[in-house]
């Protein structure tokens, strides 16, 4: 698992490889990240199970997060997250 520092006034996202890991690791890792970030960061996790997609939409409409971006180049899936406030 690799992250960048994820400092608020760094504009570099932090990230989250989540590579090889299957349901429900990606979230769970990402959620734990997210808790730790101030609100308004931005998490890119990047993952290979084919139900990321459904669990990230499902996570950010849960939590309020913003499911910003994704995208799938060669069976690697890349999610942009924006911590919602927390508040």
């Amino acid at each position: 698992m690799d992250k960048t520092d994820h400092d608020q006034t760094d504009p570099t996202p932090a990230t989250l490889d989540a590579r090889g890991l299957l349901c429900p690791l990606p979230v769970l890792r990402a959620r734990r990240l997210l808790q730790s970030m101030p609100a308004g960061a931005t998490l890119v996790v990047t993952a290979t199970d084919p139900t990321a997609a459904r669990d990230f939409e499902a996570f950010c409409a849960a939590t309020g997060h913003r499911l910003t971006g994704t995208d799938q180049h060669d069976g690697v899936y890349r999610f942009r997250i924006v911590r919602a406030d927390a508040s």
